[in-house]
This record gives structure tokens, sequence and C-alpha cells, in this order.
């Protein structure tokens, strides 16, 4: 058949997107589309009506200079230290140290919580729409519904597991512990088991009968971690010292409460904070007074008897100005002992400035030296006298040092006020934060959108068969017709008994009219060909040639053309089932093998003009069989007595016997089904043809469905163009 394969308008990379195709998909899987944005607009729906709403309440703090530490001497102002940053202060807030403090003052480890009702009816609740107490329901909660816990204690065992509470009348209860029991309780009573060390004392419900709370005591670590997950902590601003602390809860009250008792909390410790170094500098400085108080009653004592005992009672002037001299030079050198510990931390000795201060030191313990050789060369009883005045007023000296730092540190620790201000308490904002309607709406419109959007397009994805003629002709191969699904027509392998011939059933179906279409197709294109003979095969089993050949030769021999119908499958051929012949008797297998004649294998049709050669008995070696000359001489015999000769093939790509029919018969169709043969398949049938010398003349597209073609790749135009053919043909 002298065919020329139709190229494609223009060539295309594979990776491009064409827009319009994506989206005429699109728009064809609108009710896909919709229908999935539809459901999560009502999850969407669902969710903002069945959660619970979430409120939250702000603090703001401010940190500052310490103003106290103005009046002090400048070594306790280096006691206090520098002020610290705010994501310091930050990190301290949302510290163990703070948080577990506010979780003691607040009790957050003992958690009271009414019992939920199912998302889907706690919508209905919020929608107000009331709800009967039968049915199970009387225990969960309305809203509304509220509890007190004054104290509860529990034993180690039952930390972490609930207490169910059911409300009774006139504020009583019942109470149903871990371990099964139950006990009745009055709120503002004390209900406890002694052995279990268990203690409870609800202090005020709010509730009707019925209502259940589920109670429970959690772990310190658990607690805290919960509140910090709730806790936002910032700066407002960049340098501002303005701290904005949030907490968010289901109880606007209670999540006021918490908020406050974790800024109280921060500001004690804060507080705390300012004094401690203090207080630890009076405690060193109280517990050394009594050691500086008892050695200079030592060297008043010492000087006292000397004089008595030496009747010395003065220094003289000479001893009292080396005993100035030396004090003062002492004095100097405890200065420059403090001005080298600065210097060591911000120089090496190399330092000029270091160095000046080491000169100016040797010269002053070289002056002591000298003064002190001086007092060797006092009188005896000067001598001993001078000592001990020195060692009276050094002792003297410590002790008022030490008792002026005991005061300073005492006004310091009185006036530690802490460097944090609560400029606004803890507040609860009146409108809840979530859920926000508007948002959820939206962005549940928004994800079903795009979900639809991603199924549709991961569904074409996913389907590896052609979707189109369009997608055949841009491998290079012409179709010849589309045949639209046939319900019922798929594995037709599968039943039992004969098997229907849709061409003479139901012959104004529309896949009938592709048969048509086809036959028109092959008459013009026979034309100019030596043989009349037709091949049809496929690249994969169920494909449906075996179905396409049956209805072609039908419907050709309907049109009053002479036509012959060889089931050249030796190996699994069943077209035998659509004429209702026996499974053994003699076909193609034996005129080959030289066992049967034309006339014995020659079958007439369930129609005028169309007759059937069947396989015949499955031999051990179909594709030697196909080899013999035999085969060109009886498609040679059948293109003189009839007009069309359609052989049935197996598949190509499991055998290689079409390859062999091919070189006999006058046309090579492929068949391939929409929606499974992959385009691979089709490649590597094309290529085997090709490499065996023999020319693919064209492709059939079986199995078509319009509606199902719409949905994943926009393909509709063909079955509207059909279907009203097919409606002005049956007017007609």
């Amino acid at each position: 058949m002298a065919s020329t394969p139709a190229q494609p308008a223009a060539s295309r990379d594979e990776d491009e997107i064409d827009l319009a195709r994506l989206f005429t998909r699109l728009w064809a899987n609108k009710g896909v589309i919709a229908a999935i944005s539809a459901l999560a607009f009502a999850g969407g729906l669902l969710f903002f009506f069945g959660t619970a709403p979430t409120y939250r309440a702000d603090a703001l703090l401010q940190l500052e200079e310490k103003k106290g530490q103005l009046a002090l001497p400048a070594g306790l102002s280096d006691l206090a230290g520098s002020e610290p940053t705010s994501a310091t202060e930050i990190e301290i807030l949302r510290s163990r140290l703070v948080l577990g403090q506010a979780v003691a003052d607040a009790h957050l480890d003992w958690t009271a919580t009414p019992r939920r009702l199912p998302l889907p009816v706690a919508a209905l609740v919020r929608l107000g729409i009331p709800l009967p107490d039968g049915f199970g329901l009387a225990a969960y909660a309305r809203g509304g519904e509220r509890i007190r816990i004054d104290l509860l204690e529990v034993p180690p065992t039952w930390i972490g597991r609930e207490i169910a509470l059911r409300l009774g009348e006139a504020g009583t209860f019942t109470v149903t512990l871990p371990d099964g029991r139950e006990l009745a309780g009055q709120t503002d009573v004390l209900l406890t088991l002694p052995e279990e060390r268990f203690a409870l004392r609800i202090g005020e419900i709010d509730g009707p009968p019925g209502r259940e709370f589920l109670l429970g005591h959690i772990n310190d670590a658990a607690a805290i971690e919960a509140l910090r997950r709730r806790l936002s902590v910032a700066e407002r601003g960049r340098q501002t010292g303005i701290l904005e602390l949030g907490l968010t809860g289901s109880n606007p009250a209670e999540t006021e409460r918490v908020l406050q008792a974790i800024a109280d909390a921060y500001l004690r410790q804060n507080v705390g904070r300012s004094s401690a170094e203090a207080d630890s500098s009076l405690e060193f400085v109280e517990s050394q007074l009594p050691d500086a108080e008892a050695a200079v009653r030592r060297a008043e004592g010492a000087l006292n008897d000397y004089r008595q005992k030496q009747q010395a009672i003065d220094l003289g002037f000479e001893g009292q100005n080396l005993l100035t001299q030396i004090s003062t030079l002492e004095a100097e050198l405890q200065q420059l002992a403090d001005k080298e510990g600065e210097l060591a931390e911000r120089y090496t000795p190399d330092h000029p400035s270091y160095q000046q201060l080491l000169a100016t030191r040797a010269r002053l313990e070289e002056r002591i030296e000298s003064l002190r050789a001086e007092v060797s060369d006092l009188p005896e009883t000067q001598r001993v006298v001078f000592n001990l005045t020195r060692d009276l007023e050094l002792a003297q000296e410590v002790y008022v040092q030490l008792l002026n730092r005991a005061q300073e540190l005492r006004v310091l620790r009185a006036s530690s006020i802490g460097n944090v201000r609560i400029i606004d308490p803890a507040r609860t904002a009146p409108e809840p934060i979530a859920p926000r309607g508007a948002r959820i709406l939206a962005l549940s419109l928004v994800l079903g959108l795009g979900l639809g959007i991603g199924y549709v397009l991961l569904r074409g994805w996913l389907r590896k068969g052609v979707q189109s003629a369009e997608e055949i002709d841009a491998l290079g191969l012409p179709v010849f017709a589309t045949i639209n699904m046939v319900d019922g027509a798929r594995d037709h392998r599968k039943l039992k008994g004969k098997l229907p011939v849709h061409a003479i059933e139901t012959p104004n179906d529309l896949a009938i009219e592709g048969f048509r279409s086809l036959r028109t197709s092959l008459h013009f294109g026979l034309i100019e060909s030596q043989s009349h003979s037709i091949l049809i095969t496929s690249a994969a089993p169920d494909a449906g040639k075996s179905f396409t050949a049956v209805n072609l030769a039908v419907v050709a021999a309907q049109a009053g053309r002479k036509v012959c119908l060889i089931d050249a499958d030796l190996r699994r051929g069943y077209l035998r089932r659509y004429f209702g012949l026996p499974k053994n008797m003699k076909g193609l297998s034996d005129y080959l093998a030289g066992t049967a004649t034309l006339e014995e294998i020659m079958i007439p049709g369930p129609v005028p003009g169309l007759f059937f050669i069947p396989a015949g008995r499955f031999p051990p070696n179909p594709s030697e069989l196909l080899l013999r000359r035999e085969l060109a001489v009886l498609l040679k015999e059948l293109d003189r007595q009839y007009d069309l000769t359609v052989v049935d093939a197996p598949p190509v790509l499991a055998v290689t016997d079409p390859i062999i029919i091919g070189r006999s018969t006058g046309a090579a169709i492929a068949v391939v089904r929409f929606d499974q043969t992959p385009a691979g398949e089709i490649e590597a049938l094309k290529r085997q043809f090709l490499n065996a010398g023999i020319r693919l003349s064209g492709a059939v597209l079986n199995g078509f469905d319009p509606r199902r073609a719409a949905l994943v790749a926009g393909y509709g135009y063909g079955y509207s163009y059909r279907y009203g053919y097919r409606e002005r043909r049956e007017q007609d």
C-alpha cells in the first residue's frame, strides 16, 4: 500500500508545555475540579464551625536602667554589672525558671476540660442548632460549662491519666478514678483517699447535670512545655527595650490570669537577680566584721599593755611622722594594685602605661623600705610602740572599711527594684483570634482548586497510553480511523461461547461508523497497491486487533465487496468463536502444512460475500510454517478471487509472526488502544517493521472513550461531530 506517513504540522519539543491544551484539559474536567473544591470548602466550613475559638492575651514590659545605682559608689556600680539585652531577657522569659514558677502559681499542672463533641456535631452546636441530651450526648459540652479546682493531689502512678467527673444536682458530682472506682463529692468539700494519697476539692462548677469534665494532673515538664508553646515574646521595634508578651488559650479569663502570672514571676526573678550579688557580698562582709573587730581589740590591748609596762606614752614627733608617711605610701600602693588589675585586663606588661605603673610602684616600695630603715634607727621602745600603733591603725582601717561596705550593700539591697516595669498588665482581647472564618474558607477554596487541578494533571500524567489520534500522528504514523468504545467488547477472549459481531448486531453504533470510515480509507488506499490483503496487528495483546479485523471484514462485505478474513494467529487465535466454529477444525496451519486444500478450509461467513479461514490446529512451529512459500501463494490466490483479504496476526512485540506475514501483504495496520498503548510501544512496533524492510501503513485508534478523553486530555470535538452525524444518519 503506497502511502506517505502524515507529518505533524509543527514539531514540538516534548518538554514544551502546551498552555492551550492544558487549559482545555482543565476546562473539560471543570466538574471534577468543582466537586473537589466544593468538598474542600465544605471541609473548611466544618472546621470553622466545629473548632472552639482561641483567644489571645497580651502584656507589655519595659527594660530600663537601674536608677538606684546612680548614687552608689563606683565599686558597687561595678558589682551590679551591665544591663542585659532584650534577646537575653526574652530567653529568660521562656526559661523553666520563670515558666515553672508561673505553672506553680497558676496551678497549670492541673487540667480540667469538658468532654468535647465530635467535629461535625460541634459545628451544628456553633450554628445554633440545639442538640438533645439523648443518644449519649448529655456528657458533651455545649459551651459555657466551667469548673474550678481548688486542690488536686494524685499518686505518682496517676500522673498523666484522666479522671472523669460527671456533674449532678445542686453542686454534687461523681468522680471516676483511673483504677475504675467511683466517688461521690460536693463542691467546697474535700474528697480524699488517704491510702491512695488522693485529694480533690472543687470550688465551683457551672453546667447542667450529666455534663462531664476530664480532670488530670500532668508533670511539671509537660506543663511548662505546653505553656511555652502557647507563649510568644517579641521586642517592639529595634533596641527599644519594650517586650510584648502574648498567650493563647480557649478560656479568655484563664488565659489572662496565666499571662499575668508569667509577668509577675519574671518581675520577681528580675528583682531577685538584681539584689542577689549584693546579698552575697553583704553576707561575706558581715561574716568578716567580728574578726575585724577582734583584731582591733587585740591591737589596742597590745599597745596599752606595752605602754603601761614601759611607761611609754607617745611616739614623739619623729615616730609619728614616719608612721604617717608609711601609712600614706601603703595606701598609694594599694591603689596602684587595684589599677594594675584593671590594666592587666586590657594591656600586656610591655605596654607603656603598664610599664609606668610598675615604675611608680617600684619607687613607692623603695621609699617605704627607706622609711622602715629609719624606723630601725629609733630607740627600741619607740620602735615597738611604732609597730604596735601601726598594727592598731591598720586593724581600725580594715574594720571601718568593712562597716562602710556593709552599710553600702544594705543600701544597694534596699534599692534593688529590678530593671523591668510592667507597662500594660495582661488583658485578653474580646474577639477570638482563631478560627478566622474568611481566611479558612478562602484557604480551603484555594486548596480545593489546587487539589482538583493537581488531581486532573496527575491523572493525565499517570495515563501513559495515547489519548488521541494527534499523538499517533505526531509519531509519524497516520490514523485511518478512530473506533469508539463498545460496551462489552473488551476482554472478548475471556468470554465463553460464541462471541457477538457488533457490525451485525448493532449496525448503528458509533463504533461501526468508525469501521465504515476505515473501510473507505482502505478502499482508496489499496487502489494502486499490488495486493489487496491487509495485515492487522498490534504492539501488545488486548489492543482489540481481532475485534477490529472481524468488524472491518463484515462492514466491507456489507458494502458489496467479496472479503476473506484469515485468522493468522497460529498460537492463540480465536476468530472462530465469532462464527461459532469448533476448536479443532482445519484451517490455515493445515493448509500451510499441506494437509488441507483451500476449498477445505474456506468457510462462508454470516453475511453475503464474507468468507473465513480459521487458524486451524495450533502447531508447535508456527513461525516455520509461516515462512513457507505456501503463505505467499495463498495470498496471491486470494487476491485473484477476493476484493479484500483481512489477515489477523499476533502482536508484533510478542512474536515475529506479523513481520513474516507482512512481507506478503499489501498493507500493514497497527491497532492502538486508547489510554492503554504507550507511545513507546508504537515506536518499538515501527522499528520492528523498518528493520525488516516493511513499511507500516498506518494505525487505527481503538476503544476511544470520548468522555474520558475530554476529562484526561480535553478532546471532545470528535465525539460531538460523530454523535451529530449518527443522529442525521438515523433521521435519513
